[in-house]
């Protein structure tokens, strides 16, 4: 309303990393009465900052610290197509980094590199992932993404990385039961604020198709090799009932996700998909 605006502007720091809570303050600010500028202890996604600017607001982005000035003139329409998922990519992708002498090119994913650490992570393990054909679209980059399977190493996780690949754990944790060697994930401890607490669920649907894991306060570790297939259960986790299916497509014997049909949540074609790649989906 009228009799509200303009909002005062502020100079914050947030109290931790969220694209979410960013998004809202900025917004805000586009409505306020001067400059704010917003801090963050780490780095998170930049979609907002990117759509807007290409609407034509003033923000700049300096490091962890966003600076947003008072619209001045209505933003401008776009015309965009929206870029493919890197998180719904992801499992394609490792479908791929699962079978030997496989390659598979995903059209039109946005490589946003805030939201790249799963491709960073499946080329330390030894997959052969390049991007093709790269644009910007809308201020989002965008390209087509192209791996080649080959044999994937055990790798340690932490850091920054982790909120680059926030949602994508679980597929990277059934990457990791073929790796050779233990793999290590710390400073995960956002994952137990998910949908279920990844953590604990992802160790224990694990742990029941043979793998060896161990669940630690801000990650775990498994030991590759170790999958050997049978029942598990979704638990009310389209991300986890996906991850799951993925595993039998290397397991020495089939693996049955009890209460997948979470999965359509995010992705209802996702055993279309994979039948069309070849896999035996029931």
């Amino acid at each position: 309303r009228a009799a509200t605006l303009p909002l005062t502007a502020i100079e914050e720091t947030l109290p931790v990393a969220s694209a979410q809570v960013k998004s809202c303050l900025i917004l805000a600010a586009l409505a306020a009465g001067g400059v704010s500028t917003l801090r963050e202890p780490g780095p998170s996604r930049d979609h907002t900052e990117r759509m807007l600017a290409a609407m034509g607001a003033e923000i700049r982005a300096e490091g962890l610290t966003v600076k947003v000035a008072p619209l001045r003139r209505p933003l401008a329409p776009l015309r965009m197509t929206l870029p493919g998922d890197i998180s719904s990519a992801a499992f394609l992708l490792v479908a791929a980094a699962l079978v030997p002498g496989s390659e598979l090119c995903v059209r039109d994913v946005g490589v946003n590199p805030t939201r790249t650490g799963i491709l960073d992570v499946l080329r330390e393990m030894g997959a052969r992932i390049t991007v093709e054909n790269p644009r910007v679209v809308a201020g989002e980059p965008v390209g087509d993404v192209r791996l080649v399977a080959a044999p994937l190493q055990a790798v340690r996780v932490g850091g920054d990385t982790v909120v680059r690949m926030i949602d994508e754990f679980p597929v990277f944790a059934v990457a990791a039961c073929f790796a050779s060697g233990v793999t290590e994930v710390r400073d995960a401890e956002e994952l137990r604020y998910k949908e279920t607490d990844r953590i604990s669920v992802l160790c224990g649907e694990l742990k029941a198709l043979g793998v060896r894991v161990t669940e630690r306060r801000d990650g775990f570790t498994i030991e590759g090799g170790t999958l050997a297939g049978g029942a598990c259960d979704a638990r009310g986790d389209h991300r986890l009932a996906m991850s799951l299916a993925l595993a039998g497509l290397s397991a020495p014997s089939p693996v049955t996700v009890h209460h997948a049909e979470i999965l359509n949540e995010s992705f209802p074609d996702f055993a279309g998909q994979l039948k069309g790649l070849g896999a035996t989906v029931r």
